[in-house]
């Protein structure tokens, strides 16, 4: 038998753009012939590169055959498209390094999002630690990676901050009129603070 339309040429294609197997016909000088598609799938070394091996078979009624066989290359050398990207995060200081607002921005990838042309992404970053102070700040540097390994990133930075003034733990003295035999001492104070310790200074002026 001969097939009747232009035979499909090996090809490379990306795994988001696997041609589409065409259909052949046949003629025969002796009758019709009967063209018969399969289709087998080798994988590769990733989810999005393997090999298809396509196999048209034209028989006629007494038994000849014809064949063609096609093989498709599938790769995946697209990276992924970073749709939103990540973005920087200031939080008020709680005086235990921030560590459940932290973890939820690294969790969420600092609120970034990615697509694949062949897949999910997975995602991770290259968080280390932060000093637990008042001005720590860190910049991660987050990668989204397909099944095949192809990368792409986002970075922001996680930064802390501390706005608020520490406040007095004793009753705070009131101002006092005093005979000078009888002036009262000055009383010690302690503070608190939303992010560690506080320190008191005193300082007295005495005007004449």
């Amino acid at each position: 038998p001969t097939f009747v339309e232009a035979l499909p040429a090996d090809v490379t294609a990306e795994c988001s753009n696997v041609p589409a197997a065409v259909t052949l016909t046949a003629t025969d000088n002796c009758g019709a012939a009967n063209v018969t598609f399969n289709e087998v799938t080798t994988a590769g070394s990733c989810p999005g590169a393997y090999t298809l091996t396509r196999t048209w078979t034209a028989t006629d009624a007494c038994g000849n055959t014809t064949t063609h066989v096609q093989t498709v290359t599938v790769q995946d050398t697209t990276i992924p498209q970073i749709i939103t990207q990540a973005s920087n995060l200031n939080v008020e200081c709680d005086g235990s390094g921030n560590t459940t607002a932290l973890q939820n921005w690294l969790n969420s990838q600092g609120g970034a999002s990615a697509t694949d042309n062949c897949g999910d992404v997975i995602w991770s970053n290259n968080f280390n630690a932060m000093a637990n102070d008042c001005s720590a700040a860190v910049t991660v540097i987050f990668t989204a990676t397909d099944a095949c390994g192809n990368i792409a990133t986002t970075s922001a930075t996680f930064s802390i901050q501390d706005t608020i003034d520490p406040t007095f733990v004793e009753a705070l003295p009131a101002d006092v009129t005093a005979e000078c035999s009888n002036v009262p001492a000055a009383v010690t104070l302690t503070a608190t603070d939303n992010c560690g310790a506080a320190n008191v200074t005193f300082n007295e002026v005495t005007t004449a």
